[in-house]
């Protein structure tokens, strides 16, 4: 039998001792010693710091030092600086209702001191000399040091054991410390940065441009597999890059979003640069970008977490609305229209093999009976097949088409059809391989996109409706999105209690199983709310339909064919990717070429 439990004696309400609150506050505000590292380098940053030195020992458990070559701190307020709510950034409720410095509540001092040994060196341009402040002992005395501010924190949580016991083994802390000054360096290109680790320099990033800044942090390769960001929408503006698909990583760690300068971990801004890239992206692959949201101080709240690292915006909708069509704007036009200027080789006279300039490829319509060309029988002409406005195929007899102008056509002139599913073609550059198949679904999945805006899908009423049992689920969204359902050509009704009925289908699919699209839409439908049902589920069912329309491998195709499809591709928005995500081209350099058989060695 369990005894029990006597009620605790009431205690009186009372104030905590100063020492406790600090402890208190040091427990939100320092997690661990990257924490130390972004306040202070906050507070360097808001001093007008032009260079900025992170010094580690132990990985930040032994020491940080950071140095800065700010305004610094005049002698009669190092002490104040050490209390808690003391700062100079915010003095009334309205600057907390519009801060725009990284530091505002005046707490990060006075939290570390509680948890370490803090000394706190100073000089303003106007003293004579710098003063040294023991935060332990209220010792301060002069001391020599150029205009600016030292601030060294030792012996991190020594005054809680029980809290260092929790911190990783030093090269997790000191990995974690370089993430927090390389998110400031992202932010701040304008300042320059250095990193030393027990006594080693890691890392040194100057001065420098915006590009530049990234290369450096992030890698030429970033820079290169990425697109430039620049929009603005009322009272937001954004920048930054963001990384072509080919650039995505498995995992979510090089998002960097930033709010006035501030790094942010917020939903609105992920979920909006998610949706971006959402028929861009194969299998649950992470986009990379480095973000800058502008807004007006007052339009964000940025006083919701002690670690400064979450905020709330007055209007999250134009947020996510600005952040989504600046990343779609900057990710739509294909990459071969944005390629560099042509290299110094030269494109082979076009002959016999060059395209009519004028030639399109309209194979988007399904045909009904796919052509299986018979042994010996001359391959028909794919244009022909599927659009009655196609040009006729040439002959021996037909006259030589003019010549492509040199380096006109990003991804150049078909040469080739490789086993009937990639195109072979020459550009200035060297060799660009096509997948037809991811291309051409591309280019299908935009016009039937584009349709869609102008007019309703049209439906093709069924000659005998189609049942299936249906779930309650299933039963209560058909019920519930009839408006929805006619928007995507469907047409699905109650039978009985528990069975519906598939009435009519869009007009493209007439062909398919009614039974499985009517249920892939009701699943849709039925999981994402709001004004974003119809779009997402019919970009799902038109991403099907293009899948349909698209031309199909070891479907042979002419030289006026597959020209007229690259010359779509380079017109085509997103169309280096196919809808699932898959690159749909591929360049091989002359450089490259001649590394396979070592030519120049």
């Amino acid at each position: 039998m369990s005894a029990v439990l006597s009620p605790a004696p009431r205690r009186p309400i009372r104030e905590l001792p100063d020492e406790l609150v600090s402890q208190i506050a040091a427990g939100e505000v320092v997690e661990r010693p990257a924490s130390v590292v972004r306040e202070l380098v906050d507070n360097a940053l808001d001093a007008g710091a032009t260079q900025v030195a992170v010094r580690l020992l132990a990985g930040g458990v032994r020491l940080i030092c950071i140095e800065d070559d700010g305004a610094g701190i005049a002698r009669e307020e190092l002490p104040l600086a050490l209390k808690r709510h003391a700062t100079s950034k915010i003095g009334s409720l309205s600057d907390l209702e519009s801060v725009a410095t990284m530091g505002f509540r005046g707490e990060a001092l006075a939290a570390v001191a509680s948890v370490s040994e803090l000394h706190l060196l100073s000089r303003t341009a106007g003293q004579a000399s710098a003063f040294l402040l023991d935060a332990s002992s209220g010792e301060l005395r002069p001391a020599a040091r150029a205009t600016g501010t030292t601030v060294e924190v030792k012996e991190l949580f020594f005054s809680t054991p029980a809290r260092r016991k929790f911190l990783k083994t030093d090269a997790t802390e000191f990995a974690h410390c370089l993430e927090a000054v390389r998110r400031h360096a992202l932010a701040r290109p304008d300042v320059g940065f250095t990193v030393w680790h027990d006594g080693k320099l890691c890392e040194q990033w100057r001065a420098g441009t915006r590009d530049q800044r990234l290369a450096d942090v992030l890698g030429e390769d970033f820079l290169a597999e990425s697109v430039a960001v620049e929009h603005a929408a009322g009272p937001v503006r954004i920048t930054g890059r963001a990384g072509i698909p080919d650039a995505a990583r498995a995992r979510a760690d090089w998002q960097y979003a930033y709010v006035n300068g501030r790094y942010v971990r917020d939903k609105v801004i992920t979920h909006a640069a998610r949706s971006a890239y959402e028929d861009l992206l194969h299998g649950h692959r992470q986009p990379v970008y480095v973000l800058q949201v502008s807004i007006d101080p007052a339009r964000v709240d940025v006083n919701v977490h002690p670690t400064k690292i979450e905020v709330r915006f007055r209007d999250s909708r134009e947020v996510h609305q600005a952040v989504r069509h600046a990343v779609e704007a900057a990710l739509s036009a294909p990459r071969a229209g944005r390629a560099n200027e042509p290299a110094q080789h030269a494109l082979p006279p076009a002959g016999e093999a060059s395209p009519l300039p004028g030639a399109r490829f309209e194979g988007w319509k399904q045909p009904a009976i796919p052509f299986v060309p018979r042994s010996g029988e001359p391959v028909r002409d794919l244009a022909a097949l599927w659009s009655p406005a196609a040009p006729t195929p040439r002959t021996e007899e037909s006259p030589a088409p003019a010549r492509l102008p040199q380096g006109e056509w990003p991804l150049g002139r078909a040469i080739a059809q490789l086993q009937g599913i990639y195109i072979l073609a020459e550009n200035a550059h060297g060799l660009v391989v096509v997948d037809m198949h991811a291309a051409h679904e591309r280019i299908v999945y935009e016009r039937l996109k584009t349709q869609m805006d102008a007019q309703a899908l049209r439906s093709q009423p069924l000659l005998i409706p189609a049942t299936f049992p249906a779930t309650p689920a299933e039963v209560a969204t058909a019920e519930a999105a009839q408006e929805a359902l006619e928007a995507l050509g469907l047409q699905i009704t109650p039978f009985t209690p528990k069975t519906l009925a598939v009435r009519a289908v869009p007009t493209t699919l007439a062909q398919g199983d009614p039974v499985e699209l009517a249920r892939s839409v009701l699943a849709e439908l039925a999981q994402h709310e709001g004004s974003s049902v119809v779009e997402r589920a019919r970009n799902e069912l038109l991403a099907t339909m293009a899948c349909h329309g698209a031309v199909r491998a070891n479907r042979k195709l002419t030289l006026e064919e597959m020209n007229a499809l690259l010359r779509q591709m380079e017109e085509t928005e997103r169309s280096d990717q196919c809808n699932h995500g898959r690159p749909t081209w591929r360049q091989l350099t002359l450089r490259e070429l001649d590394g396979l058989f070592l030519r120049g060695r």
